[in-house]
């Protein structure tokens, strides 16, 4: 490929050629900051970082990467797991300090949770489908048939997957005598105790559901630990679909979601989240956002399969396709209800000469900002 080929970083009259070093495949990637449109400004932070770029942590039939404040700083109220889980795999038996929010991206997955009531869930789940583990309550993940893929998100940015509270390395620091008093039962029941955590591990595939169920008490919580969002159809819009997954639909959940899918050319509408930070997942397709803050203040970012992107609590933003393809994204907020405001609404709702003294708009404009309707995605 010629140098006259290669994107440079110039626009009109500003900018220059850079002869390199350069990685051409990133700024292909991330147009908007090799060439920030003229309407960025300020020195707002990064609001990206891939799961391509974490480390990925390698265990028997799975795997496991994390994006913490360690790889995204600004995002200190929550992080994000990646895991992969081969057929019968287990993620084992453990707990969290943190609340654990939990999406099927792929396969089947059985999830199993022993509550401060000594009520016992199991359930299986599918691709779309959600948990919810709240702090401190032990459970257990494993794959079934074909296996599994799923995203955690945590409710604080310092969590790390690597710091779990794990039933093998609490068995293998406990004095092999205390286990036996605990338990009564003869100190040589312990022998055999991993010296070491498991933490991804290989097991059969487990029965079916219905006959586990059969074998354990029939103690169940009061709420379920999981919801079956797959059964529920999206919110369609020109442009595109919307699902919202909070604790109206979910009331376990303690963190809120929005599933968002792009149409090519489709645009998430101008709008900020008044009381919750949001996290992004990217699961398919090209997408751009730019995020505004204060004291003129806006950054733009691109974004594609794989990416995380975060917008700090009421900070403007948007989110539109900029590819050939659907994008798809998953937006997790740090709150049990899910809420916006609209940049369209807020406009359409405000006294008219009131808008037109700030924005000097002409009646086209006024008429066109005062439609009734609230385009979540067009």
């Amino acid at each position: 490929m010629s140098s006259s080929e290669i994107t440079q970083p110039i626009r009109g009259s500003k900018g220059a050629s850079d002869p390199g070093p350069r990685n051409i495949e990133l700024d292909r990637q991330n147009p908007d900051l090799l060439i920030p449109p003229e309407t960025d400004h300020g020195l707002l932070p990064n609001l990206k970082f891939s799961f391509s770029q974490a480390h990925n942590r390698l265990e028997e039939g799975g795997w496991a990467r994390e994006v913490t404040v360690r790889e995204l700083p600004v995002a200190t109220s929550m992080a994000g797991v990646n895991m992969r889980l081969g057929q019968g795999v287990v993620r084992e038996l453990h707990w969290h300090k943190e609340a654990e929010w939990g999406y099927v991206t792929e396969g089947r997955v059985r999830v199993t949770i022993v509550d401060v009531d000594r009520s016992v869930f199991v359930d299986d789940l599918e691709a779309g489908d959600v948990w919810l583990f709240p702090a401190g309550i032990p459970h257990s993940i494993q794959g079934l048939d074909g296996g599994c893929e799923f995203l955690l998100v945590f409710d604080n940015g310092n969590f790390s997957e690597d710091q779990t509270m794990l039933i093998t390395e609490w068995f293998a620091h406990t004095p092999k005598e205390v286990l036996a008093k605990n338990f009564g039962v003869p100190e040589a029941c312990f022998a055999n105790i991993p010296k070491s955590q498991k933490y991804i591990f290989p097991l059969p595939v487990p029965a079916p559901l219905n006959d586990i169920l059969k074998e354990l008490p029939d103690k169940r919580p009061s709420s379920p630990f999981t919801w079956h969002a797959s059964a529920h159809e999206p919110t369609r819009h020109d442009g595109g679909s919307t699902k919202v997954i909070d604790s109206r639909v979910f009331p376990r959940t303690s963190l809120s979601a929005l599933i968002i899918e792009l149409e090519p050319g489709g645009m998430r509408e101008l709008h900020w989240h008044p009381r919750a930070d949001e996290w992004q997942y990217y699961m398919e397709g090209e997408a751009r956002m730019t995020v505004f803050d204060a004291t003129s203040n806006a950054r733009t970012f691109n974004y594609r399969a794989g990416d995380i992107g975060f917008v700090p609590r009421t900070l403007g933003h948007y989110i539109e396709n900029t590819g050939s393809t659907p994008v798809r994204v998953i937006n997790v907020f740090n709150s049990p209800v899910y809420e916006d405001v609209s940049l369209n609404q807020w406009m359409a709702l405000t006294p008219p000469d009131l808008v037109r003294g700030h924005l000097n708009l002409d009646d086209t404009a006024m008429n066109a900002l005062r439609r009734d309707y609230r385009p979540v995605v067009r």
